[in-house]
C-alpha cells in the first residue's frame, strides 16, 4: 500500500511522486532511501550538496510537515536519489518523536510514493575552483558532504574527508566513503569518534578519538589555501567555524549547510551590532527601506538574501528554513520589486515577498 497518494494541488505545486525502491540500514540509527519517480520525467538533475523538500503525513492523516533531506548519493547517478536519514527519537517521554523521521524509518518501505518537491538549495561546490578542499562534518550532517565527494572523486582536486561521529555504531556510509577515497590518489579520509568502543577500536575503524579540534587540524592541514565546507548540528558547527577563522580562513572559503543566521556561527564580538542612526545613502544606490522598524539601509550585494541583510541591520524577522519552502519569513512588500534566487515552494499573492530567497532589483519598502 502507498505510504501517501498526491492529491492534484500538490502536484501542480511542484511536487512529484517518487517511489522507494530500497531501503538501506546505514547504522544503528540512520537508514538511506534510494527514490525513483514514477514519471520518468519526475527526474530532476542535482548540484551535490542540494537537497529535496518531502511533504510528509502527520500521524492521524490530518495535515503535513514539510522536511528538507539531502541528496547523498553521486551528481552522476542519473534517473534516482538517496537520502539518508537519522531515526530522531524523543530524547524524553514528554517530547514528541522526530514526525518525519520517525514516519520514514519506522513506516516507509520499498514500494511505497512518497511527495517530493526540488532539488534545493544554494549549499554547492564551487566548481570553478581549482582550491584544495576540506568536506568537515558530523553526525547525519555528512550527506551532502558525500555527494560533493563523489563529484570531487572525478576531479584532479586534492580532497580531505574529515567526519566526526560518537562511535562505529552511528557511523553511517563509511564504507562508501573509503572506497571513494581509495579511487584516486590525493582523496583522503579521517574519521574522528567522541566515543568509539573496544570493537571499533580492534577493527581500526576511526584515526582520532574526542572531538574535532584545533590541533587537529593543524595536523591533518598543511598550509595552503583551501575552501571549506561544512556540516553537521548547530554546537559541532559553531565550534568548527570558530576553530577555523581563529586559524585565519576567510569566510568567503567556508561554506555550510546551516538553517539558522549565519551570525550564530561567529564569536559574539564579531557580530555584536551598535544602535546608531542609519548611514546617509549615496544618490542612485538601491535603498532597503524597513517601515515599521524606522530603518533605511543601502542594499549591500554581498547579502545572501533580504533576510541575511535584515539580520544584518539588527532585525529579527521570523524564520525557519530559509529556503523559500516554509514562509515564515513572509513580509509584505509596500514598494519595489525582488528577484528571486530560489522559486517558492508555494505562489504568494501580491504584495507579500519571501525575505530569505530574495534580493531586491532596485530599491524597496518592506512592512518590517
Amino acid at each position: 500500500m502507498n505510504a501517501y497518494t498526491a492529491p492534484v494541488s500538490a502536484r501542480r505545486s511542484g511536487f512529484r511522486e517518487l517511489r522507494v525502491v530500497a531501503k538501506v540500514r546505514e547504522s544503528a540509527t540512520i537508514s538511506s532511501f534510494y527514490l525513483e519517480p514514477v514519471e520518468a520525467e519526475g527526474w530532476r538533475p542535482f548540484e551535490p550538496g542540494q537537497f529535496l523538500v518531502f511533504r510528509m503525513p502527520v500521524q492521524g492523516g490530518e495535515g503535513f510537515v514539510l522536511r528538507n533531506y539531502s541528496v547523498s548519493c553521486s551528481p552522476r547517478q542519473q534517473g534516482s536519489y538517496r537520502i539518508t536519514v537519522k531515526r530522531e527519537a524523543a530524547p524524553s517521554a514528554d517530547v514528541p518523536d522526530g514526525v518525519s523521521s520517525c514516519y520514514l524509518h519506522d513506516r516507509v518501505e520499498v514500494g511505497n510514493i512518497l511527495l517530493a518537491e526540488g532539488p534545493r538549495g544554494d549549499f554547492s561546490l564551487d566548481s570553478e575552483s581549482k582550491r584544495p578542499v576540506v568536506l568537515l562534518s558530523g553526525g547525519v550532517g555528512l550527506t551532502p558532504l558525500v555527494a560533493m565527494l563523489h563529484a570531487l572523486a572525478a576531479t584532479e582536486r586534492k580532497v580531505l574527508f574529515i567526519h566526526a561521529c560518537d562511535n562505529g555504531d552511528v557511523h553511517a556510509l563509511r564504507d562508501e566513503v573509503e572506497t571513494v577515497a581509495a579511487s584516486r590518489p590525493g582523496v583522503t579520509a579521517h574519521f574522528c569518534y567522541r566515543f568509539p568502543t573496544s570493537k571499533d577500536r580492534v577493527a581500526g575503524r576511526h584515526h582520532s578519538e574526542g572531538v574535532v579540534t584545533r590541533e587537529l587540524l593543524q595536523q591533518l592541514l598543511p598550509l595552503d589555501d583551501y575552501d571549506f565546507y561544512l556540516c553537521g548540528p548547530p554546537p559541532f558547527m559553531r565550534a568548527v567555524h570558530g576553530m577555523l577563522r581563529g586559524l585565519g580562513v576567510p569566510r568567503q572559503r567556508i561554506a555550510y549547510e546551516f538553517f539558522g543566521p549565519a551570525t550564530l556561527l561567529e564569536a559574539p564580538t564579531e557580530h555584536a551590532l551598535v544602535e546608531q542612526a542609519p548611514a546617509a545613502v549615496p544618490g542612485g544606490s538601491i535603498t532597503v527601506e524597513f517601515r515599521k522598524s524606522g530603518r533605511t539601509a543601502a542594499w549591500d550585494p554581498t547579502a545572501a538574501s533580504l533576510l541575511a541583510f535584515a539580520e544584518d541591520q539588527g532585525l529579527s524577522p521570523d524564520f525557519s528554513c530559509r529556503a523559500g519552502i516554509c514562509g515564515t519569513c513572509k513580509s509584505r512588500l509596500v514598494s519595489g520589486e525582488v528577484a528571486y534566487f530560489e522559486v517558492p515552494l508555494d505562489e504568494l499573492p501580491p504584495g507579500e515577498v519571501l525575505l530569505c530567497c530574495s534580493r531586491p532589483r532596485g530599491s524597496v519598502v518592506l512592512d518590517l
